[in-house]
């Protein structure tokens, strides 16, 4: 039988910490302990002697009535002791609680299944790597945003002690430690990343403010395609960017934060919400890095979140109705205050045979979907707010009849807007060709609104439509460009469109837009690299699992579309490569259809379109992948945890980020927390992200 040392100097053990705590002594009873090492203390005087046997490794010494006792650490016999140690020795050998921990450990660790050359299956030895294992628990830590505290929990500790009973525990401190490990290694990946790959990077940024912390935080986000077409965005920062938040320290922060990322080169624009800090933001920005490098000159660099955009048009259309929502809103907020009226509302709706399958849900004024979800809700429940207004006597805002039927049309308008939310917000495919086909429709629409026989439609469409105008000449030229990028639109939807958006000059417009297309055309022709003899593509087809953009528009109407398409599609001889691509016929609009597939097997046809659709694509028409971290971030920087560094926040979001973008997923809806009472994580000092 393998001696019990031997097989515990090759036992696993983990890192616990910079500094390790000594071990749990056994307790002495009464006159008699010994510490781990072995040696033996006698209260009655300050001599130590030494044991030497190895024995003492498994037994406590104790005294019990009087007479010197040994007690085994693993199964609890207790032992006569003095008289030699032969005894000990046997019951060592023997016992059966000790040989049972090793085997368990044996079998935990040390075994892993492998797959033979053959083809079959079978069990190997591996050697525990503590390296590893730390790694590995700092992923976990990290990926599914448990707290730094996690590692001290009894139950973890518990657990870990079973999978191996002499593994030492991990402390906060040495997690942080493997935490900024696992950022610095995640970091240089994603470096690597976009110095390999050759298309533009279009940047994304927002600014927020902690509720509890008070601190200002601006993550900045690129957003790219890489060369195997798929389509990547990367969390390049999320810094804590010190008040005041001026314009200066704005732009010397993102500046320097595409310096740093190497980044500065090749960007191609930026997303940003309309205000005129960011305004000003981007014109110090282009000032500060030569426009040499961005294309045209930086004539595009500047794009404006479509969101944002929407949600400035739609709350100038709600002020018609802002005293009918006001009373709404009031009336939501007094039934949802507390658990006894919300059982009340419950039980008037039971009362009244109305099933609650939506909770009340009160909105956030400043944004439009957010109040449209409260009036979706509420309109629900008009006839148990009614109801209650007799049972409640200080219940006082009830909104009136005609009120309750302006709310109910205004949603049936804004229904449709309400879905392009969703459009935009997209990640996972390219939201540029959604933008024109979307927001021409938009138009459209709040044109047939103004003909309404309601006069608050009529008075809501003419708000909404001169906010619609403010923006329109600032926001559509490059994105309309992307919709020709795409092969089942081409020129033919921007011809198809803008006779019923222009009531005069629209032959002036479309060849705006062609000039446009052969201006970035020859930019690009003069710059490109990869300029080749034209190539057979392999199929005009591409199918890919990016749908759900595709989805999102089924609302327009495609057979109007495709009936125009099919009656304007004419071939000529032609040389240019831009000219080719609009002239051949469209290629077929199915749902599975996916547009980085079809330019990905048309590359060598159209290399140098190839490379705009490279470039075009990946632009973002919002700030939302940008905004999505400032959610993932109200989930970890709870009020318990509002102590961590700043450094510290930015290693576990940024390093999240690209641990999930690794895998090509977004984070899962399980893994979002509400229970902040599990957060509970102090971080005092800083820490140097290199």
């Amino acid at each position: 039988m393998t001696d019990w040392r031997e097989s515990q100097a090759n036992f696993p053990v983990l890192p616990y910490s910079m500094k390790d705590e000594p071990e749990d002594v056994p307790e002495v009873e009464v006159e008699y302990g010994n510490n781990r090492n072995g040696e033996m203390l006698h209260n009655s005087s300050n001599k130590r002697s030494r044991t030497t046997s190895d024995c003492w490794d498994h037994f406590t010494k104790i005294t019990v009535l009087g007479i010197k006792k040994a007690k085994c650490i693993h199964c609890g016999a207790e032992l006569t002791a003095g008289s030699g140690t032969s005894h000990l020795n046997r019951h060592v050998r023997s016992c059966l609680s000790r040989t049972q921990q090793k085997d368990q450990v044996d079998d935990c660790l040390e075994k892993k299944e492998v797959t033979k050359d053959d083809g079959t299956c079978g069990v190997a030895l591996q050697s525990f790597d503590p390296i590893v294992a730390s790694h590995k628990l700092a992923t976990l830590i990290v990926k599914h945003e448990l707290p730094l505290r996690f590692v001290e929990y009894d139950a973890f500790k518990d657990l870990m002690s079973y999978c191996n009973p002499l593994a030492k525990n991990m402390c906060r401190s040495t997690l942080k430690i493997e935490i900024f490990k696992l950022y610095n290694s995640e970091k240089a990946k994603t470096m690597k990343l976009l110095e390999n790959n050759d298309s533009r990077v279009a940047i994304t940024t927002d600014l927020w403010t902690t509720s509890n912390q008070k601190k200002g935080y601006m993550v900045v986000t690129g957003h790219f395609i890489d060369n195997s077409w798929h389509l990547q965005s990367r969390i390049l920062r999320f810094i804590n960017v010190p008040a005041p938040h001026t314009v200066e320290c704005l732009s010397q922060v993102l500046v320097k934060c595409l310096w740093d990322w190497n980044v500065d080169k090749k960007l191609s624009t930026i997303t940003l919400d309309s205000c005129t800090t960011n305004e000003a933001m981007v014109d110090r920005v282009k000032g500060m890095i030569p426009t040499e490098s961005m294309v045209l000159n930086g004539k595009f660099f500047h794009m404006r979140c479509a969101a944002h955009i929407l949600n400035l048009i739609v709350k100038d259309g709600l002020k018609v109705i802002e005293g009918g929502i006001g009373k709404i809103r009031e009336s939501v907020s007094y039934w949802s205050s507390s658990p006894k009226r919300l059982k009340t509302f419950e039980m008037t709706a039971h009362q009244l045979q109305i099933v609650c399958e939506r909770k009340l849900v009160l909105d956030c004024p400043t944004r439009w979907n957010s109040t449209f979800d409260m009036l979706d809700v509420a309109v629900m429940y008009k006839n148990v707010f009614s109801r209650l207004r007799h049972c409640e006597s200080h219940y006082k805002c009830l909104p009136s009849d005609k009120e309750w039927e302006l709310a109910e049309k205004m949603l049936d308008y804004l229904r449709p807007f309400y879905s392009l939310t969703d459009v935009f917000s997209g990640t996972a495919y390219p939201t540029a060709i959604m933008f024109f086909p979307v927001i021409c429709k938009m138009r459209k629409s709040l044109m047939e609104w103004q003909m309404s026989p309601i006069p608050e439609v009529k008075l809501m469409a003419g708000g909404m439509i001169e906010k619609f105008l403010k923006y329109w000449q600032e926001i559509h030229m490059v994105l309309v460009m992307a919709v020709i990028l795409d092969p089942r639109f081409k020129m033919l939807m921007i011809e198809f469109y803008f006779p019923k958006i222009y009531a005069v000059g629209v032959a002036e417009q479309i060849k705006r837009v062609r000039d446009l297309c052969e201006e970035i055309f020859n930019y690009y022709e003069v710059t490109s690299t990869t300029l080749t003899c034209g190539a057979v593509a392999e199929s005009s087809l591409a199918v890919g699992h990016s749908l759900k953009g595709q989805r999102q528009l089924g609302f327009l109407n495609w057979a109007a579309f495709e009936a125009f398409a099919s009656q304007n599609t004419k071939l000529t001889k032609s040389q240019s490569e831009l000219e080719r691509y609009l002239e051949e016929p469209l290629v077929e609009r199915t749902a599975d259809f996916d547009v980085l597939t079809w330019w990905k097997m048309n590359k060598d046809r159209y290399p140098v379109l190839a490379e705009i659709a490279k470039d075009i694509l990946a632009i973002p028409v919002t700030t939302v992948a940008s905004k999505s971290a400032f959610s993932v971030e109200g989930r970890s920087l709870s009020p318990h945890r509002s102590r961590l560094h700043p450094d510290t926040l930015e290693a576990i979001m940024c390093t999240q980020h690209w641990l999930w973008a690794a895998n090509r997923g977004a984070i899962p809806e399980e893994e979002i927390f509400t229970g902040e009472e599990l957060n509970d994580d102090e971080d005092n000092g800083p820490q140097i992200l290199n």
